[in-house]
């Protein structure tokens, strides 16, 4: 997949194309039906699939205490892209000179000049510009000026009722619902993140863990342990996962993320290591003193193979 990270990087004479646009923050099914489609239409017509997204939330900037958490990190939702099959990602700086651009500018610059487009993808509320001043009807009106065709794409809607949203996907992953949230996503959420040290307490228990540093990439869902599986260095383990603060013992972060890798004992310090959710097998608790915690982890290890076993 080729990547621009702005309209002036592609190539004079690229496409002509089929593009898409939106934030893409998941790149889940609904993402992914659009994708298809958009790949189907290149396909017939002989033109590059391309999708148009951001490398932040708009709302980061205009609204930011309205601002959602990402699913995803930038990195993250290029990969998830590339894995989709499309040509080209247009990844755009959403910064205040983007944000006052006109519909017509919007399109000029970015759709016409730069993609040369011949078709474009959105859902019905689809609205483009400075403030949201496009929609679709403004678009297909553009479209009849500069040469492309605009093509709705349904939404989806798994239970008949609600429609695939990241807003959904939020709900159930800070709810703990990894698994609703995986069928949702198409795919395994993830947390990426660097090993750092702790305070070997898991390790003086007979479990020692990875503790990742708190910038992580992607959304940590809610606190409890979890079956997961751990990938460093291009290789994939099965792992007993905490998040959150471990209220047994004083003094642990909000949200820390430790990895416990079933069956090895390696040292992971300073590894970029990633984290994909399988299924929560209990909440976080409270207990009584170490040796009591250290009973519920070997039951949790237990449990999670079996998970793991059967995944």
């Amino acid at each position: 997949m080729l990547t621009f990270r702005s309209p002036a990087e592609v190539p004079a004479g690229f496409g002509p194309s089929a593009v898409t646009i939106g934030k893409f923050d998941g790149v889940h099914a609904g993402h992914r039906a659009v994708i298809e489609r958009l790949r189907t239409v290149a396909e017939e017509r002989g033109l590059e699939a391309v999708v148009v997204t951001f490398d932040r939330h708009p709302l980061s900037l205009l609204k930011p205490e309205s601002c959602p958490e990402a699913l995803v990190s930038t990195e993250q939702k290029l990969e998830l892209l590339a894995s989709a099959g499309i040509d080209a990602t247009l990844i755009l700086t959403f910064d205040r000179t983007l944000s006052d651009l006109s519909p017509e500018a919007f399109v000029t610059s970015t759709i016409v000049d730069a993609l040369r487009a011949r078709a474009v993808l959105v859902g019905a509320d689809f609205r483009f510009g400075a403030g949201g001043a496009g929609d679709v009807a403004l678009l297909k009106e553009l479209g009849r000026e500069h040469g492309f065709e605009v093509l709705m794409v349904d939404d989806v809607t798994p239970d008949g009722e609600r429609r695939v949203s990241s807003t959904w996907i939020r709900e159930l992953l800070a709810d703990g619902q990894v698994e609703a949230a995986a069928a949702l996503m198409g795919s395994l959420p993830t947390v990426r993140g660097v090993v750092v040290r702790g305070q070997n307490r898991g390790r003086s228990m007979g479990i020692p863990t990875a503790n990742l540093s708190p910038e992580l990439q992607g959304y940590v869902p809610a606190d409890g342990v979890y079956a997961a599986w751990l990938t460093t260095n291009g290789r994939v383990y099965p792992a007993a996962v905490s998040v959150g603060n471990n209220p047994t013992f004083e003094g642990v972060p909000d949200k820390q993320v430790e990895a416990h890798v079933l069956d090895e004992d390696f040292h992971l310090y300073g590894e970029t290591v990633e984290i994909a959710f399988v299924k929560r097998v209990r909440p976080m608790e409270k207990f009584a003193d170490a040796h009591a915690l250290a009973a519920q982890m070997q039951e949790d290890v237990r449990q999670i193979a079996e998970v793991l076993r059967s995944a």
